[in-house]
Parts: C-alpha cells; structure tokens; sequence
C-alpha cells in the first residue's frame, strides 16, 4: 500500500509539470509559427509594392547597366515637370518668375520649413536651370536684375494710370 501511494504521489506531481512544460511548449511553438506568418506576408506584400511603384523595375535596370544597386539608389534627375510642380509655375514661366519663386521658397523653409522641403526645392531649380540652359552664377545676376527690372516697371504702371 505505501508503494502504491508513493506511485500515485509521484503520479500526481509528474502531470502537473508535465502540463506545464507542455503548455510552455505549445505556446512558443504558437507564437513562433505566428511570427513566421506575420514576416512571410509582410514579405509578399512588400513585393507586390515594389512591382506597382516600379522599384523592381529600377533595380533591375540598374543593375543591367552596370551599376548593381545604383539603380536603386544612384543618382536621381528631378523631371522638368514636377521641378514646376515642386516651385508651383508653369511651363510659360520666364527664368526670373522661377528663380524668385525659388528665393522665395527656399528662404521660408530655411526659417521656418524643413531642410527635405529646402532641398526639394533647390533641386527643383537646379533641373530648371538646366531646361533654361543656365550654368552659373552670372545667369542668376541676371534673372535678379530683370526681376528688379520688372518690379520697377509694374510700379512705374501703376502710378501712371493712378495719374490719369
């Protein structure tokens, strides 16, 4: 009988932390295939992202001309129309009207804007500049001095027809 009770003692300890163990166990093994399913979609919709946004495309083109990853991540040429968008003229603009909106711009994001706007918006010059042929600083001089140019004339206006 004492034999018996020892059985049933030992018995009665073994499946309580058995039942732990086990329990522990299917947790871990629960919460690890979860997290294995989480990446694995986060994966697939991270490529069906890149396709739509043509990312795959560029690293793929990259990486056929030579440069591996500089496709991806070389050197990127801000395109004629959204350098306009960016500066908010249009394609009528003079070369003046876009560097004082530029002036403009890039002094307000220095004071109070961020430095990704100031260098959105000086990139935006620079591939206007080279639309308008512009190559140094002389040519900005100039865009200045037809600005001041302009100004004076739109003011002469106005206090003429203020005269008649």
């Amino acid at each position: 009988r004492l034999a018996d009770d020892r059985s049933r003692a030992r018995a009665g300890r073994r499946p309580s932390t058995t039942m732990a163990s086990r329990i522990l166990a299917n947790l871990l093994v629960a919460g690890g295939s979860a997290l294995v399913r989480a990446a694995s979609q986060a994966y697939r919709q991270a490529i069906v992202n890149a396709q739509r946004t043509g990312v795959a495309r560029e690293a793929a083109n990259g990486a056929a001309n030579g440069g591996g990853a500089g496709g991806m991540f070389g050197k990127k040429v801000m395109t004629v129309e959204e350098a306009r968008a960016v500066l908010g003229v249009d394609a009528s603009a003079t070369y003046a009207e876009v560097y004082a909106r530029y002036e403009k711009l890039f002094e307000s994001n220095a004071k109070q804007g961020t430095f990704y706007l100031q260098s959105k918006v000086f990139r935006a010059k620079e591939s206007l500049d080279a639309e308008y042929g512009v190559e140094t600083a002389e040519a900005h001089a100039k865009a200045e001095a037809e600005r001041a140019a302009g100004t004076q004339k739109s003011v002469g206006d106005g206090d003429a027809s203020s005269a008649k």
